[in-house]
């Protein structure tokens, strides 16, 4: 068949449905090819209704129904805000009837704001677009929303009206809240009247608010839940505090925790149990006895004449551990406990939780040198004691510690008796001498005379040092009132027995003036020993005064090894010699000749030098017998 044929026969179909008159089907067939080409040749075809069956109207008829249907739709212009019903829903979209020729969508992200809301709900919407390239009415709640929020928002602030919003996400300090399409700030401390520890948990909710503050200038709201709960917490703040009295017994949460204590919620009302009144015991932090949240019973303390501020205790709900102490116990007993607090002047020692002692400083050592109590124990140390005072009514005990240990001044005598020596090392000074201790609780003092045979010393710190160690010659006990005098220069020889033989009478010797004042000078001898030359001593044999620093010889004009003197004098080696000065001449010769010899073998000689004080001695005694010998 040809495509013209066919042709002709879809065309004589087309015209079939068009012709609204009913002719016998044998005519149609017949005449069929021949109308179809005068229908098509005559006729402005419409393809839009190929194969449909349509009703006829005569033009008149046809305008006036166009006419009814173009009155029974809304008129509504792009760009415009409108009322609308909610007709249907879906997973993602709400269909809006607002009574156009179609419907129009909105997503339901935009109406989270509102969970309870549901089909036949009116709502406004904003037209973006009659009809876009599909067809398609597409509408917007937000932006409706959005464009009448700030009048609603001023209304809300204006007339105190409760609004409902969205909480969208968490911010610094705070919430961020969809009011009428508006972001409006929600602070952390307008969520509730509790302090809220996580904001996390309101995101995503629904809740209703009141408008606190509007800057228009910024386009910044801010709302308060708050403000809710507080209206209905009044009336039962008053109700609670009219009812207030000392020794009420209430339950509460607790509602904050500081270092200081602990804020409680009496249902609307706050008290604090401060960190004292939580437990007999003694505690470092408040977290120790409660937790957030926690329902406990207070008992009412006190409360200022408005009952703003309100003291609450805990621990007084329970009894008094020092009135459930054992009867029996008795000074003299012994007791353990742990250290709980550590001052200068002692420990406070826990026997039971709120039942402690104090074991001041000086029962902590038999040491008479008071130390900090830091020296001996630490916080937390469990330690024995021996109780020595207990006072019921006043709820004090005083405890000892060194009572337990033995007492060292029991066997001073035989422990240290005279004579002996010992290791000992420096704790103080006085101006007076050393302090030293021997052992733990057993000190003595060195008196500053007993430091050096010879050394003038001024302060015992020109001596020794704090902490160093010093050997010590026991000098005399006194048990009684636990007292040791001791010596260091006893450890040697005294070595004015060697000097007496050395500085005799008449002997002559270099020296160097050191000081002078207007009696004379301070001369420096060989050995460490000092010398004092009279003003009329220092005369030079020329006429003239000696100076300080100017080493001279001098001779010994007395010498005193009880009062540790020695006289000398410069003049007297110059002045005319006297009859029977020879021998003594000839004496002092064979002395210089044992001090060059002392010189020559040591560089530099001290008073420690007991060995070459010694051998000096030796010297001078076989100078002695040999000058015997000439004379015999």
């Amino acid at each position: 068949m040809s495509e013209n044929t066919q042709d002709n026969q879809e065309s004589a179909e087309i015209v079939e449905t068009v012709d609204a008159s009913a002719e016998p089907k044998a005519a149609k067939e017949k005449s069929a090819p021949v109308i179809a080409s005068e229908m098509i040749s005559s006729l402005d075809f419409d393809w839009d209704n190929a194969g449909k069956k349509s009703i006829s109207y005569k033009s008149d008829e046809r305008a006036r129904l166009e006419e009814q249907y173009e009155k029974s739709l809304s008129s509504v212009n792009d760009h415009e805000v409108v009322e609308g019903t909610i007709v249907g829903m879906t997973s993602k979209d709400a269909v809006i009837n607002i009574g156009y020729k179609s419907d129009g969508v909105v997503a339901l992200s935009e109406l989270r704001y509102d969970p309870d809301i549901k089909i036949g709900d009116k709502i406004e919407v904003y037209i973006e677009s009659k009809e876009d390239k599909n067809g398609q009415l597409i509408l917007s709640h937000r932006k409706a929303r959005s464009l009448k929020s700030w009048d609603r928002v001023n209304d809300a602030l204006n007339n105190d009206e409760i609004i409902k919003g969205y909480v969208k996400c968490r911010t610094k300090g705070g919430l961020i809240v969809d009011v009428f399409g508006i972001e409006a700030f929600l602070p952390g401390s307008q969520i509730d009247v509790k302090p809220i520890r996580d904001y996390d948990v309101y995101v995503g909710k629904s809740m209703e608010f009141k408008v606190v503050k509007i800057n228009n200038e910024f386009k910044n709201v801010v709302v308060s839940h708050k403000a809710l709960i507080e209206e209905e917490l009044e009336a039962q703040k008053a109700e609670i505090i009219s009812k207030l009295e000392k020794g009420q017994v209430l339950e509460g949460t607790v509602k904050n925790i500081t270092s200081y204590g602990v804020f409680v919620d009496l249902g609307g009302v706050d008290g604090l149990i401060h960190i004292t009144d939580l437990s007999w015991g003694r505690i470092n932090h408040p977290e120790e006895i409660v937790t957030l949240d926690e329902k406990i019973q207070v008992v009412i303390l006190d409360f200022d004449e408005g009952k703003k501020r309100i003291a609450l205790g805990l621990k007084q709900l329970t009894p008094h551990p020092w009135d459930k102490v054992d009867a029996n116990l008795k000074v003299g007993d012994k007791v353990k406990g742990k250290v709980v607090v550590l001052a200068d002047y002692g420990a406070f020692v826990e026997i039971e939780p709120g039942f402690e002692g104090l074991v001041h400083v000086s029962e902590m050592s038999w040491s008479q040198h008071l130390r900090s109590a830091q020296d001996f124990l630490n916080v937390g140390d469990e330690v024995e004691c021996l109780i020595l005072s207990l006072d019921r009514e006043e709820r004090k005990m005083s405890l000892g510690i060194k009572q337990l240990m033995p007492d060292p001044w029991s066997e001073i005598e035989s422990k240290y008796p005279v004579g002996s020596k010992h290791n000992a090392k420096v704790r103080n000074f006085t101006n007076f001498g050393v302090f030293v201790e021997l052992e733990e609780g057993v000190d003595g003092l060195i008196h500053i005379s007993d430091l050096s045979w010879s050394k003038k010393i001024k302060h015992p710190s020109e001596f020794t040092k704090v902490g160093d160690d010093i050997e010590v010659v026991v000098l005399d006990t006194d048990k009684e009132n636990r007292r040791l005098s001791l010596g260091h220069k006893q450890l040697e020889e005294n070595p004015w027995d060697v000097f007496e033989t050395v500085f005799t009478e008449g002997s002559v010797h270099q020296g160097t003036i050191t000081t002078m004042n207007d009696k004379g000078a301070v001369v420096a001898l060989p050995y460490g020993v000092e010398g004092f030359a009279p003003t009329k001593h220092l005369v030079k044999e020329d006429g003239s005064q000696a100076k300080v620093e100017e080493t001279l010889d001098f001779k010994v004009i007395e010498f005193s090894k009880k009062k540790k003197k020695n006289i000398v004098s410069h003049a007297r080696t110059h002045e005319a010699e006297k009859p029977g000065s020879d021998e003594k001449e000839s004496k002092g010769d064979d002395t210089k000749k044992a001090v060059k010899k002392v010189k020559d073998s040591l560089e530099k000689s001290t008073l420690g030098d007991l060995d070459v004080l010694a051998n000096l001695k030796s010297d001078m005694e076989e100078s002695e017998k040999k000058a015997a010998k000439k004379k015999s």
